[in-house]
C-alpha cells in the first residue's frame, strides 16, 4: 500500500518544529544547511605546548570509557576497535592470546585493550596497533592503508573502507588465534578448548558453514561447502513505483540464503554457461556480523523508503489510529501520542522517525536446514516449544555509521550498547545503556538513535547483533599469558654479535619481583615524523599534528636487594618505520614513565613513580613531575647525571633515587607541610631560573631553555 499522503504532511509540519543542528561555523553561516548533530561532528585535538596535558578530554567524555584519539593515520577504523572491545569473548580471546610473531594484530590488539581496562576516561593511543596493521600485506593489497591527507580530503568512501577493514579483521584475528596451539590457547568453559583441530575462537563466534549450490542449465549441479565470518546485505532489483515494503528481517534472510544468476564454468558443457547459483546456511553464528552495503543513492533511497513504511506501521501500531482511510488527525492528537500526560506511553514521533532495522532477531533452522528469519522484540522470550538448540535470539549490540559531511571530509562513529558483565566487572552495577563512540567523545544516548539512520548524513555501514546471553557460554577469565620465564634469561637478536660487554644481568629466579616491591623504570623514544605546525598572527606557534613516537630502549633496573640499581632489563627495540630523529634534546619522551635530565644535576625533570610488580607483569603506577634543583630536597648535590650522553640507565636509577626521596618526604602516602614545602620550592627555583638549565662554572655552553612542567597535582 502507498504511504498516506496525510502521514507525510504530519511529517513535515514536524520537521518544522524540529530544532536543526548549530553550524560549528556559526549560525550566521546558513544552519539550516548544516544538518549533522554537534556530537556527530568530526572532533580533533588542539595541541599546547604542553602537548596534550592541557587539552580538557572531560568535557567530551564524561564516562569511565576510554576513547581513542584520531590524529594518528588509519585511526578511522577507531570505532571498530570499541566495538571488538566492547564484544566480551573477543576481549578476553586477544587479552588471553601471546605469540612470537615480530607483527601480530592480535597481540596488539590485546594490549591496546588492556590499556583501555585501565584508563579512567581518559583517551588511549592506538599507535602500535596501527603500525602493526600497516605491515601487513593483505590490509595494503585491500587498499585499506590510507595516506595522511586520504582521510581529511574526504576523497575516501569511509562507509566502504570500513566494511573491508571489518572483514579483513575478522579474518586475520582468525588465522592468527587459529596459528595458536597448545597452554597459550583460549580455553573455554569446562577446560576444554573451542572447537575441532585448527579452528579458533573468531570461527566459533562469527563463522557459518554455508552450502554453495550451481545448477547450469544443461542439469549439471555443483555442490561444495565455505565459510564466512558475516554477511553483506543484498538489496531486491525492482524498479517497480511505489517501492514495495519489506521488512529488515525479509532482506537479511534473502541476502544469507542467496540466489543470483550468473556465469560459470560447467565441466559438464565444458564452457561457461548461464547457472542459476544458491547458497543456504548449515548452522547458526553467535555473533551475526552484517555488512550494509550503502554505497550509492541507490541503496540509501531504498532504506529511506523501508523507514518511512515502518513510520507509518508504527504509528498506526502506538496510536490505534487508522490512517489508510483518510481520517484528519489534529496536530495536537499526533503530539499527543508520545505524551505520557496523556495516558500513552508510547515513543515521541522522534523517537519513531528514520528507524528500520530492529534491535533483536529471532532465527531458526528447521529439521530440513530451511531459515526462517523474523524481526523480534528485546522484551519478547523463546515460547515452551521452540528448542533453544535450533532457535536464536539476537540482540543488537553495535552500530557502525558513516557521518556524511563535506565541511571536513565525513568520519566513522559507532552506538554501541554496553551489556551487565562489562558494568558489572568495571563499576560493580547491573546495567546495559547504549553509548555513542566518536574517537574521544563518548557520551550515553537512548537505544533509538543506535538504530536512527537519516541517510541525507548518517549511514549504516555494519551491524552486530549477538545471541542472547553469549557471554554464559564463553568463559571470559583473562590470565596473563606472559610468563614470570621472560625476565630470568636474556633475549637478543643480537647476541651472536654482541662483543661488548652486556648492560645488564637477567633475574635470578630468588629476585622474582613481588607484589610492593620497587623498580625503576626508564622509556627513550625516537621520532617518526615532524610535527606539523603553523604560526599564528602573534607570532605564538600552533601545533596542527603532533610528531609520532616509536620505542627506542627499555631499561628496567632491581629497586632493591644487594643488586640494588642493576639493571635486568636494558634493551634496544627495532622498528620497521623510518626514524625521523630521537628525542634526546627533549625534557623525557612522552608516554613512557621515565627519568629524563637536561645538562647536569642542577635540574632534573624525572616523574615520581612507584612500580608494583608481579610475576610475569609490570604495573606502573604514576605520580607527578617533580623539578628538582640543586639543594632543594631533591637529588644529592653531588649527584651527575646525563654529562655528556642519554643514559637511559641513568635515568630509572634517578627515578627511583626521586621516588624514595618523595616517600622520605611523605610518609605513608601522606603530604605532609614539608613536603608541599619542597613541591613549592621546586617550582620557585623553576620560575626564578625561567626553566633554564643553569651550568657549572668549568661549562661555557650556551644555556638550554626547558618547558614549564604542568601544574603539580596535590
Amino acid at each position: 500500500s502507498k504511504i498516506p499522503y496525510r502521514l507525510k504532511e504530519m511529517d513535515n509540519e514536524f520537521d518544522n518544529f524540529s530544532q536543526v543542528p548549530e553550524s560549528p561555523i556559526g549560525r550566521e553561516e546558513e544552519p539550516h544547511l548544516y544538518r549533522v548533530a554537534k556530537k556527530y561532528r568530526k572532533v580533533t585535538i588542539k595541541y599546547s605546548k604542553l602537548g596534550l596535558e592541557d587539552f580538557d578530554f572531560k568535557h567530551y567524555n564524561k564516562t569511565l570509557f576510554a576513547g581513542l584519539e584520531p590524529h594518528i593515520p588509519n585511526a578511522y577504523c577507531n570505532c571498530m576497535i570499541q566495538v571488538l572491545y566492547f564484544l566480551e569473548p573477543v576481549r578476553c580471546l586477544v587479552q588471553n592470546h601471546l605469540c612470537q610473531k615480530e607483527f601480530c594484530l592480535g597481540c596488539e590488539l590485546g594490549l591496546l585493550f588492556h590499556m583501555l581496562d585501565l584508563s579512567r576516561g581518559d583517551p588511549c593511543q592506538g599507535s602500535n596497533f596501527l603500525r602493526a596493521f600497516r605491515t601487513i600485506p593483505e590490509a595494503s593489497a585491500l587498499g585499506l592503508i590510507l595516506a595522511d591527507s586520504d582521510e581529511a580530503t574526504g576523497k575516501v568512501n569511509l562507509g566502504r573502507l570500513i566494511q573491508s577493514w571489518n572483514r579483513f579483521i575478522l579474518t586475520q584475528l582468525h588465522q592468527e588465534t587459529q596459528e595458536q596451539e597448545g597452554p597459550q590457547a583460549y580455553r573455554g568453559a569446562g577446560g576444554s578448548s573451542f572447537g575441532s583441530s585448527g579452528d579458533s575462537v573468531i570461527g566459533q563466534l562469527f563463522s557459518c558453514e554455508m552450502e554453495n549450490c550451481s545448477m547450469c542449465r544443461c542439469g549439471k549441479e555443483t555442490v561444495r561447502v565455505s565459510s564466512t565470518l558475516l554477511f553483506t546485505l543484498s538489496y531486491p532489483e525492482s524498479a517497480e513505483k511505489p517501492a514495495k515494503d519489506y521488512e529488515f528481517a525479509q532482506i537479511l534472510k534473502r541476502s544469507i540464503c542467496l540466489e543470483q544468476n550468473t556465469q560459470a564454468w560447467c565441466e559438464n558443457c565444458e564452457k561457461y554457461q548461464p547457472t542459476v547459483q544458491t547458497r543456504n546456511i548449515r548452522c547458526l553464528p553467535d555473533v551475526l556480523v552484517i555488512n550494509c552495503e550503502v554505497n550509492s543513492s541507490k541503496e540509501a533511497d531504498f532504506w529511506k523508503t523501508q523507514a518511512e513504511y515502518s513510520f507509518q506501521k508504527a504509528m498506526m501500531k502506538r496510536g490505534g489510529f487508522d490512517i489508510t482511510k483518510g481520517k484528519e488527525i489534529s496536530l495536537g492528537e499526533w503530539k499527543d501520542l508520545g505524551n505520557p500526560d496523556t495516558g500513552h506511553s508510547y515513543p515521541s514521533v522522534e523517537e519513531l522517525k528514520n528507524i528500520w532495522i530492529p534491535h533483536a532477531i529471532k532465527m531458526r533452522l528447521t529439521k530440513s536446514k530451511e531459515l526462517d528469519v523474523s524481526n523480534w522484540s528485546e522484551s519478547d522470550e523463546l515460547s515452551p516449544t521452540d528448542d533453544p538448540e535450533s532457535v536464536y535470539i539476537y540482540d543488537l549490540m553495535a552500530t557502525v555509521v558513516h557521518i556524511l559531511d563535506s565541511r571536513t571530509g565525513g568520519s566513522l562513529v559507532g552506538h554501541i550498547k554496553v551489556g551487565e558483565t562489562y558494568h558489572q566487572r568495571k563499576e560493580g552495577v547491573t546495567h546495559q545503556q547504549w553509548y555513542l563512540f566518536n574517537d574521544f567523545l563518548i557520551e550515553p544516548v537512548d537505544k533509538c538513535e543506535a538504530v536512527q539512520f537519516d541517510m541525507s548524513w548518517k549511514v549504516p555501514a555494519i551491524l552486530y547483533y549477538a545471541r542472547r546471553n553469549l557471554n554464559a557460554k564463553y568463559n571470559l577469565v583473562i590470565k596473563n599469558p606472559i610468563e614470570a620465564s621472560v625476565l630470568l634469561a636474556e633475549a637478543s637478536l643480537a647476541r651472536k654479535q654482541r662483543k661488548c660487554h652486556a648492560t645488564f644481568i637477567p633475574l635470578m629466579l630468588n629476585e622474582m619481583p613481588q607484589a610492593g616491591d620497587l623498580v625503576g623504570l626508564d622509556a627513550e623514544f625516537v621520532t617518526l615524523n615532524e610535527e606539523e605546525a603553523e604560526l599564528r598572527s602573534d607570532g605564538t606557534k600552533s601545533t596542527i599534528k603532533p610528531s609520532q613516537m616509536s620505542v627506542a630502549r627499555i631499561t628496567c633496573v632491581r629497586g632493591q636487594g644487594p643488586n640494588e640499581g642493576v639493571p635486568f632489563i636494558d634493551d634496544y627495540i627495532s622498528t620497521q618505520e623510518q626514524v625521523w630523529g630521537p628525542t634526546w634534546q627533549l625534557p623525557g619522551p612522552p608516554g613512557g614513565t621515565w627519568a629524563c635530565s637536561a645538562g647536569d644535576s642542577d635540574l632534573i625533570w624525572a616523574p615520581v613513580c612507584s612500580v608494583v610488580t608481579s610475576p610475569g607483569l609490570l604495573g606502573v603506577l604514576h605520580g607527578d613531575l617533580t623539578w628538582s634543583p640543586r639543594g632543594a630536597g631533591g637529588v644529592p648535590a653531588d649527584l651527575k647525571i646525563q654529562g655528556e650522553t642519554h643514559d637511559s640507565i641513568e635515568d630509572a636509577r634517578t627515578a627511583l633515587q626521586l621516588y624514595r626521596k618523595y616517600r622520605e618526604l611523605s610518609p605513608q602516602g601522606a603530604e605532609p607541610e614539608e613536603f608541599r614545602k619542597v613541591l613549592k620550592a621546586l617550582y620557585e627555583k623553576g620560575r626564578k631560573l625561567d626553566w633554564k638549565v643553569p651550568e657549572p662554572d668549568s661549562q661555557s655552553s650556551p644555556k638550554r631553555k626547558m618547558p614549564p612542567p604542568p601544574p603539580p597535582r596535590v
